[in-house]
């Protein structure tokens, strides 16, 4: 329903924001990674996702897009609810969990307080090939789309193509055609050939 809230930080705590945007103050959760990016007191901009239960509409922000679908991520698993992902992100960076997973370090992710052994493995059992298909920097740094190949090697990978083989497969179409090609004609031709 949301994806950003941009306006003046009007609160800033460890545990949420308050973030004033258009006279509305949104009341955000937060992970200690994104409490530590924040500004004080200055114009702010964080990627959310709404919860929503029979009792509350709960808002979880994040510093950045990268965060965002790494807690996406975490709280498809079976046993990991909102709270427990924020508490997985406030206690080691994102590129720290991502790269357990990615490994299989059943003890990193285990280290986290509230994951136990099977739900150590469970996480990395579920999310290492996702993880590994997206390749090592979709999760922690999220570039800007800026041209067609980007965005239709994202829209690849997010229907489940390797990362690499999709992106060989664009530039070749790329060097086959000698016009400008859009986003969809990109895509069409590269699942020809995929």
């Amino acid at each position: 329903m949301y994806d950003y809230i941009d306006g003046k930080l009007a609160f800033k705590g460890a545990a949420h924001v308050i973030i004033d945007a258009g006279g509305v103050g949104y009341h955000i959760n937060i992970s200690l990674n994104t409490y530590s990016q924040l500004p004080e007191g200055e114009r702010c901009k964080l990627f959310v996702w709404l919860h929503v239960k029979e009792d509350a509409h709960t808002l979880y922000g994040f510093a950045s897009e990268g965060e965002r679908r790494l807690f996406m991520h975490l709280i498809s698993i079976s046993g990991i609810g909102p709270n427990t992902g924020r508490m997985m992100l406030s206690s080691i960076t994102p590129a720290e969990i991502q790269a357990a997973i990615v490994q299989g370090n059943v003890a990193a992710i285990q280290r986290i307080k509230g994951i136990g052994p099977k739900s150590a493995q469970r996480v990395i059992l579920e999310l290492q090939d996702k993880l590994k298909k997206e390749g090592p920097d979709t999760l922690t740094v999220m570039p800007g789309l800026k041209t067609a190949k980007d965005e239709a090697l994202s829209a690849l990978v997010m229907l489940g193509f390797v990362r690499n083989v999709a992106e060989k497969v664009l530039e070749l179409e790329i060097a086959k055609n000698t016009g400008v090609l859009t986003v969809e004609q990109l895509i069409k031709s590269a699942l020809k050939s995929l």
